[in-house]
């Protein structure tokens, strides 16, 4: 998959900077184990980490190719494209003549040959960096759904670019600060982000589906890609066939690799599918059985309380498909001291605070997978993409003017400091991130009032929700070594979905409706119909207990960041309060909050943030 990192500056000599990119570089180096690289110009410099997976000797980087020995274009890339086959032999057509088989070179070449519009041909995962050396100018690039995270900063004629925020913090030009714009992402949105937004200060990230040119002219951002509103006229089974199809390709292509690849197994419909499916393509391709891995809880079904979110456990129905599919299964089963050991490390990989130990367990679950696998497959995004949570059947989130997640996040809120609520004004803050997220919404002309709210809910959850476990999903992984490929996220099928009617969506009432019905004959019935549970949390009271204590002892603790953010008095009332028995899963009940607020205060440690005026 590969980490990235480059500098850009138009009027000084970068030929000699190999020292600050070697410190970029290193703090990569996680996310690309195998091998390091680097290019250096008069007037950008380029570093890379790569994870090898397609082709292990011809894909090192950064790539240099040129339509002329005086306009090289330089590539720094991470990420996979899956129709690279097809684009390779286009191009070849045209006239280039490759010189490996990797998906690197087919980026580059389309690139050349297509100049920026080059980014509306390729199907796959991806953030990369272009210096033209003839137009004296960087092109970056982020996949359309966001899977591949990008981050930038501006200062000047210097633009520095990298996979991580840690990256750019390792360069002279950007200091580790934060203001009030970032204050509240970090206090009332998180641990969502509102697209685009770095919370460091002055560090943006490049939106998925945009690109960015910078040069003589300054930096221009633009946006390739969008969802298009349009009348739906596939009849119920046209549109499940179309799915089943658009599947059955979408997971064939992303199984492609020359290191070992094995699929993420919960039990629910999303990651049955995508092992099932994954089966399928190995027995017809006879690479033998399909090796799945899942996550445990020590205890779980003594401590477990059904719940909307989490109706019932997975373990059954993770063992039905292993029997079902014969896959080669592995779980690893974790306890509370391994969550709290391991407890910071999401910190580091996220380059902020995150979603507890559920960030920390899928850690701990990649660092598993990694001692035997390159990549992985996953489920994220059906939910999304198809409305799989309960706010999308639940006529009061549907009906409110707000987030449809609120209720369940945002439990810092009431904790803040009075002076810094007043500042940030929190409720205004929120109102106005969601009112820009519902005028981006690609509305149907003359659509249904209730249509067209589901229209809005679906763009809310694809993209606000979905950035958040992408970029979850991406920085447990990388912070491995680990590759997770993500087939619910090929805009293909995330077209055609967009224009499915809810109703029919929905189908049968249920949640995925759907989904479900294309999926017949391929999962059993009894899967294929299970509500949907969420992913396992700690319900043990000593995991509970454990994060009481650790707050309880911040704020106490003079020299504690989380002192001057939160109401002290009030939040240590709440903690003395809070029972610890009987905890609902997931997202609710306080610990969640703990978790946040702990991370916060050790975010500002770790990182040394300075707050500034905005």
């Amino acid at each position: 998959m590969c980490g990235i990192a480059g500098w850009v500056d138009l009027e000084r000599d970068l030929s000699r900077e190999r020292p600050v990119m070697q410190k970029m570089a290193d703090t990569l180096a996680c996310r690309g184990p195998d091998a390091e690289g680097f290019w250096l110009s008069a007037h950008a410099a380029f570093a890379h980490r790569r994870l090898a997976v397609i082709d292990i000797e011809g894909g090192k980087q950064p790539m240099v190719r040129a339509r002329a020995p005086e306009a090289a274009s330089v590539l720094t890339y991470a990420g996979e494209i899956y129709n690279f086959v097809e684009l390779r032999e286009e191009l070849a057509r045209l006239g280039h003549a490759f010189e490996t088989r990797s998906d690197t070179e087919v980026v580059l070449r389309a690139y050349l040959q297509w100049g920026p519009a080059c980014v509306e041909r390729l199907n796959g995962m991806f953030a990369f960096g272009i210096w033209d050396d003839a137009r004296q100018e960087l092109f970056l690039a982020r996949d359309r759904l966001g899977i591949k995270p990008l981050f930038y900063a501006v200062r000047g004629s210097t633009l520095v670019f990298g996979s991580e925020p840690k990256a750019l913090l390792a360069h002279p030009a950007v200091e580790s600060e934060i203001d009030d714009e970032g204050l509240a992402e970090l206090l009332v949105m998180g641990p969502l982000r509102t697209p685009g937004c770095g919370i460091f200060r002055g560090i943006d990230e490049l939106r998925p589906a945009f690109a960015l040119l910078f040069g003589r002219s300054g930096a221009r951002v633009f946006r390739y890609w969008q969802l298009e509103s349009r009348l739906h006229t596939d009849d119920l089974e046209t549109t499940a066939a179309t799915i089943r199809s658009l599947l059955d390709d979408i997971v064939r292509r992303q199984l492609v690799s020359d290191v070992p690849i094995c699929t993420l197994l919960s039990g629910g419909l999303d990651s049955s599918t995508v092992t099932a499916l994954a089966a399928r393509t190995f027995a017809r391709e006879g690479r033998g059985r399909v090796t799945t891995y899942s996550v445990e809880l020590r205890d779980a079904e003594r401590y477990f309380v059904p719940s909307d979110i989490q109706p019932s456990l997975d373990t059954p129905w993770v063992e039905k498909v292993v029997t079902t599919f014969g896959t080669d299964h592995h779980s690893v089963t974790l306890d509370t001291p391994d969550l709290l050991e391991h407890f910071m490390a999401p910190v580091f990989a996220r380059d902020l605070p995150s979603a507890g130990e559920m960030d920390v367990s899928l850690l701990l679950l990649f660092r598993q997978i990694k001692k035997t696998h390159t990549v992985a497959v996953s489920g994220e995004s059906a939910d999304e993409v198809f409305g799989g949570y309960p706010w999308f059947h639940s006529q009061e989130a549907i009906e409110a003017d707000d987030f449809p997640w609120s209720p369940v996040f945002g439990g810092c809120l009431e904790f803040l400091a009075p002076g810094l609520a007043e500042r940030l004004r929190p409720e205004e803050y929120e109102r106005a991130r969601y009112q820009q997220a519902i005028a981006e919404t690609p509305i149907l002309p003359d659509e249904a009032p209730a249509d067209r709210r589901m229209r809005e809910i679906l763009y809310l959850n694809q993209t606000r929700f979905l950035l958040m476990l992408l970029d979850r999903k991406d920085r447990m992984s990388m912070a491995n070594g680990l590759e997770v490929r993500v087939p619910f996220c090929d805009h293909r099928l995330v077209e055609y979905a967009w224009n499915i009617p809810w109703a029919m969506k929905s189908l049968r009432g249920r949640e995925k409706g759907i989904l479900r019905h294309a999926l017949e004959g391929v999962l059993p019935d009894d899967l294929l119909w299970r509500k949907k549970s969420a992913y396992p949390s700690m319900a043990n009271p000593s995991y509970s207990a454990a994060l009481k204590d650790r707050l309880a002892r911040i704020l106490v603790d003079p020299a504690a960041p989380l002192r001057a953010l939160v109401d002290v008095d009030k939040l240590r009332a709440s903690i003395e309060a809070a029972p610890l028995e009987n905890e609902l899963p997931g997202f609710q009940g306080p610990s969640r909050t703990w978790a946040y607020l702990i991370q916060v205060d050790e975010w500002f440690r770790r990182y040394r943030v300075a707050i500034v005026s905005s």
